[in-house]
């Protein structure tokens, strides 16, 4: 658990100094459509924008709703992930799915 919350903290750190870098990793994520993974990145990404306190303030969440969402059980609305991100400076977008066997 202390390793854990150590780790959540590096990463918070990464996230801070390095936004490009929560970006690439969000998307990679999402492409492989893990959602107990996405949280976990939420989760550290709220910690590197004040806590969760401060990110649930600037999306206009219940931070009580926000904890519950982010929880490894948790299962985001589109409209409060979009809140979220938002909250970070970032947004939902849709991309073309690359079909290699295509290109």
């Amino acid at each position: 658990m202390m390793r854990d919350r150590q780790h959540d903290e590096a990463m918070a750190e990464m996230y801070r100094e390095d936004p490009a870098y929560a970006v690439q990793l969000l998307n990679s994520i999402l492409e492989d459509g893990d959602q107990a993974e996405l949280l976990i990145a939420l989760r550290q990404m709220a910690k590197a924008f004040g806590g969760v306190q401060a990110v649930a303030e600037t999306a206009h969440l219940n931070a009580t709703q926000l904890y519950r969402t982010l929880s490894p059980s948790g299962n985001p609305a589109l409209s409060n992930f979009s809140a979220i991100l938002k909250a970070m400076g970032l947004r939902l977008a849709v991309q073309p799915v690359i079909d290699h066997k295509h290109a």
